[in-house]
């Protein structure tokens, strides 16, 4: 079965997604279209010429060696400007293409967005523990948007699944109601374009676009802190939908109570409707998921049970490295001409594994987070049951907080890993304690060398 221009280019950029940072993603790889494909080659339009330049550039090798594992053969990927963009007014440039599966948008319904990608569906979610109340929420909001939780605001850590969950309500009110005006946008980008609204006089445009849509997508919220000239503007943007009826959805990082930076205004209006954390999948969860991208993929005969079940117990940090784990699998098999086997799995994910039996380590020897605990409690003489107690009196705030950043630091542990080794604290606690950090040895500088001494014997145990 061939695919479609639109299609293989989903199919690449939700791999690029595993491999570039999310705000190079969205700046520049999000706003691209598919337009053709010649023999083996895909020509993918951009805004305009700066931005078919650069991604040729800077991505376009990236993305056609990731051909050959997004589908299956290779292909050339090269940017250039859309024809059609090229006499399109400004305003046009942000209509999403009508969906083949959708009613066609009639032209007097102007749509601000980067595209949806299709397979950020409902369909494609799989709901566990972990997820099932931001998921019903959700589910809900896509059949009564603007009538039962308004605004919809979704936290968690990275790559846990909110954005999927953002651009499946979206999916499912198109499908409902395809003539939908919708935004889908990440804060910084709303900064931005404001910005340029304001450099170029055209913000009577940027408030007409942004407050006449049925329906408001904004991604990592927690970008709006200490902005606040964009703040004001997202504070009357949000009071006009919300009166109007129109539905909001937010994502974040943290909850907005633990927002630094931002207005107490704010604040409150995120909280209106139904705020909503996505944590981490339980063993069960993942394997559920790694099971659904292997249908997704046509991959069941690939992929023995064994081996999933093998890449969910010992990767669990989230969604977006379990799917990075399979593609370096399937790489692997590849290279090696071998069948996928436990055996394969166990060579090929061995960084991963060193890291996960790290994280499980109760030994005293080597790097393990249990022996960061020993060594910061042994510096600011404590305890480590205090480190993981209850107390927040200063004496055991300060050391908790820096074998937190010491964890971040030397393991790359997940926010939600660290807050359970720390009694169960909520990740976004994990990220106002690093936050506290680096404030404190930004202030300090007998405690920055305190701290950066440590770390450096603690280096000295890798193994």
């Amino acid at each position: 079965m061939s695919l479609s221009p639109t299609e293989i280019w989903t199919r690449l950029l939700d791999r690029a997604r595993l491999e570039l940072p999310e705000q190079t993603f969205r700046s520049w790889l999000e706003p691209t279209e598919a337009i053709e494909v010649v023999g083996s080659t895909i020509f993918i339009g951009s805004p305009d010429q700066f931005a078919a330049d650069w991604n040729d550039s800077k991505h376009a090798e990236l993305l056609s060696g990731l051909a050959p594992i997004a589908l299956g053969h290779p292909m050339t990927v090269v940017f250039k400007v859309n024809d059609e963009r090229k006499t399109r007014s400004q305003m046009d440039l942000f209509v999403s293409p009508p969906s083949t599966k959708q009613t066609p948008i009639s032209r007097g319904q102007d749509t601000s967005t980067v595209p949806l990608s299709t397979r950020y569906t409902f369909d494609h979610f799989v709901i566990g523990k972990s997820n099932e109340m931001a998921a019903a929420a959700a589910q809900a909001i896509s059949e009564a948007p603007g009538r039962t939780y308004n605004p919809l605001f979704l936290y968690g850590d990275t790559g846990l699944g909110k954005t999927h969950l953002m651009q499946a309500v979206a999916h499912r009110i198109l499908e409902r109601k395809p003539d939908t005006r919708l935004v889908f946008i990440g804060a910084e980008q709303f900064t931005n374009e404001l910005i340029a609204a304001i450099h170029g006089r055209t913000t009577a445009d940027f408030r007409r676009r942004y407050r006449e849509t049925d329906l408001l997508l904004v991604d990592d919220v927690q970008f709006l802190k200490n902005k606040e000239a964009t703040q004001e503007e997202f504070f009357h943007t949000f009071n006009a939908l919300y009166e109007a009826g129109r539905q909001i959805v937010l994502t974040s990082d943290r909850p907005p109570t633990e927002i630094p930076g931002l207005e107490a205004r704010l604040v409150s209006r995120f909280a209106w409707g139904m705020v909503a954390d996505i944590e981490l999948p339980d063993l069960e969860h993942r394997i559920a998921i790694l099971q659904q991208k292997a249908r997704l993929d046509h991959l069941e005969l690939t992929i023995p049970e064994d081996v999933i079940r093998f890449v969910a117990e010992n990767v669990r940090s989230n969604v977006r490295e379990l799917e990075g784990s399979m593609i370096k699998l399937l790489a692997y098999a590849s290279l090696k001409r071998q069948n996928i086997s436990v055996e394969l799995a166990r060579e090929a994910l061995r960084d991963k594994l060193r890291l996960s039996e790290a994280q499980n380590s109760d030994s005293s020897h080597g790097l393990t987070l249990s022996t960061i605990q020993h060594a910061v409690a042994k510096e600011w003489g404590v305890t480590v049951d205090m480190l993981k107690s209850k107390t927040r009196t200063k004496q055991i705030t300060a050391p908790r907080q820096i074998a937190m950043f010491l964890g971040r630091e030397l393991l790359g542990l997940q926010l939600v890993e660290i807050g359970n080794a720390f009694g169960g604290r909520d990740h976004s606690t994990v990220i106002h304690s690093l936050e506290r950090v680096n404030s404190a040895m930004s202030d300090d500088p007998g405690l920055k060398t305190r701290i950066t001494q440590l770390k450096s014997l603690l280096e000295t145990l890798r193994a």
